[in-house]
C-alpha cells in the first residue's frame, strides 16, 4: 500500500553544493556545516525551528561528538526540544530516512518533521578497535572510508569490483560507459546554464563559507566544486582501474563532501508552509532489496520493483527517474531491464558527475526530482540507487501542479 499522509512542502528542502574530497568542505565538521546551512535555509524560507516536533539524521562516516547526533544537530541549529534518530545505510542512507520520516507521519506520532543528511568523506577517520584477547592484546584498525570502499567483509570484494561483474554478466563494455558518461556530463550542463538557473531551484547560491571565529568570508562557491570536463577522447584514453576490466576512472563517481535537508509533514501543514500553493508534493512509497553477493548495481532493479508495486504504478507512468549511480554500469544495467534509454532519466545531472558525500547524495537527487516534475507539470518520480553490501533502495513520490 502507499503512503497516504507523507507530504512535502514546495521549496522546503535544500542542499549545499557538493565538492570533491580535499576540497573547500574538507576543513568543516558535517554536523555544525549541516546546521548552519539549516540555520541560513530557515531565515531565507521565512520558517522557525520551532515547527518540527521530530528529525532524522542521515550520516555514514563517524565524526568527533557524532554519540549525540540528532539531538546535537538539533540543538546547533536552534531546535533543542526535538530529536530523533541516526540513520546511516551507505547510500541508501537518504531514502531510508525519507522512509523513516514518512512512517512517523503515517502513525501520527509526528506532524512534521526535519530529515538532515551530511557527510564528509575527505579526511575520514582511523579507528582502532580494542581486542584483549589478540596476540599482545594488539588491537584491529581500518580506515573508515577506504578500506570499507575497498573490501566488503562479506562479499570479499572491492565495490568497483561489483561493477565490473555486473558488467561481464550483462556484457557492458568499456565503450557502452564511456557514451553514458557523456550523456550524463551533458544533462548536467543543462543544470549549470544560465548562471545555474536549475541549481539554483533548491540550492541557496552563492554559498559563503566563514573563518573558524564566523565573521570573515574566507571563500564563496557557485556550485558544485570537482566536476570534472568529460570528453569522448578523454574517457576512450583512460585504461581500466582493475586488469582486464571495463570501468576507468572516468565512468565512475568520486567521493565528495556537502549536506541536504528535506522537511516533511501532513498534507495541511504542506500547504501552509510551501513557498508555491499551486505544487503539491506526495511521498508514495519506499522499496529495497538485496541482490546476489557481489552485484551491488543489480539490487537497483528489485528496489525500484517493490517501490512502484507499493505505489500501484509501472515504469510507463514514471515521468522522471533519478539514479545515484556511482558507476555507469548502474545506469546501463537499469535502462536495460526496464526497457529505457539512457538518456530517458537523470535530466539535469546525477552523482556519476557531482560526486558522491554518501548521506546527502539521494536526498539531493530526490529534491531534483521533485524540481523536475514541477517544471514538468507534475507527475510520478522515482529515486533510484544501490549501496553498500549489494543492496539498493528507491522512493517514489507524486507531484500535482495545480493550475
Amino acid at each position: 500500500m502507499p503512503y497516504s499522509k507523507t507530504y512535502v512542502p514546495y521549496g522546503m528542502y535544500w542542499s549545499t553544493p557538493f565538492c570533491k574530497w580535499q576540497g573547500s568542505f574538507a576543513p568543516l565538521h558535517p554536523v555544525h556545516f549541516a546546521a548552519e546551512t539549516c540555520k541560513k535555509a530557515f531565515a531565507k524560507r521565512k520558517i522557525s525551528p520551532d515547527i518540527f516536533d521530530s528529525l532524522v539524521f542521515g550520516i555514514t562516516v563517524p565524526q568527533k561528538s557524532i554519540f549525540y547526533g540528532g539531538p546535537w544537530v538539533a540543538a546547533l541549529m536552534g531546535a533543542p526540544g526535538i530529536t530523533g534518530p541516526i540513520i546511516g545505510q551507505a547510500c541508501a542512507t537518504s531514502a531510508k530516512c525519507v522512509e523513516t520520516a514518512a512512517h512517523e507521519i503515517e502513525a501520527g506520532s509526528s506532524k512534521t518533521v526535519l530529515v538532515v543528511t551530511s557527510d564528509k568523506t575527505s579526511n575520514g577517520p582511523h579507528l582502532y578497535f580494542p581486542q584483549p584477547h589478540g596476540p599482545g592484546a594488539t588491537g584491529d584498525s581500518e580506515n573508515w572510508v577506504w578500506d570499507n570502499f575497498g573490501h566488503d567483509p562479506f562479499a570479499k570484494n572491492a565495490m568497483i569490483q561489483t561493477a565490473e561483474n555486473v558488467a561481464k554478466e550483462a556484457g557492458v563494455s568499456k565503450e557502452e560507459q564511456d557514451e553514458l558518461t557523456l550523456v550524463r556530463y551533458g544533462q548536467y550542463q543543462e543544470a549549470i546554464k544560465n548562471d545555474s538557473a536549475f541549481l539554483r531551484r533548491y540550492m541557496d547560491l552563492p554559498l559563503e563559507l566563514m573563518d573558524a571565529k564566523g565573521k570573515k568570508v574566507i571563500k564563496s562557491l557557485s556550485g558544485d566544486e570537482g566536476v570534472f570536463p568529460s570528453t569522448a577522447e578523454g574517457l576512450a584514453a583512460l585504461k581500466p582501474v582493475l586488469p582486464g576490466g571495463t570501468v576507468s576512472y572516468g565512468s565512475q563517481t568520486y567521493p565528495a563532501d556537502g549536506n541536504a535537508s528535506m522537511v516533511l509533514t501532513t498534507k495541511e501543514r504542506a500547504s501552509e508552509l510551501s513557498t508555491d500553493k499551486k505544487i503539491e508534493i506526495q511521498v508514495l512509497s519506499f522499496g529495497q532489496a538485496n541482490t546476489a553477493k557481489g552485484y551491488m548495481a543489480k539490487a537497483i532493479v528489485p528496489a525500484a520493483r517493490k517501490a512502484m508495486e507499493r505505489a500501484g504504478i509501472g515504469v510507463k507512468d514514471l515521468k522522471v527517474i533519478k539514479t545515484h549511480n556511482p558507476f555507469a554500469v548502474n545506469d546501463i544495467y537499469l535502462a536495460r531491464e526496464f526497457g529505457l534509454k539512457t538518456n530517458q532519466f537523470n535530466n539535469y545531472g546525477s552523482s556519476l558527475i557531482w560526486g558522491h558525500p554518501q548521506g546527502p547524495t539521494g536526498l539531493r537527487l530526490i529534491i531534483e526530482m521533485i524540481e523536475e516534475l514541477a517544471m514538468k507539470g507534475g507527475g510520478y518520480g522515482m529515486f533510484d540507487g544501490c549501496a553498500a553490501g549489494d543492496t539498493g533502495a528507491a522512493v517514489i513520490v507524486k507531484v500535482n501542479v495545480k493550475v
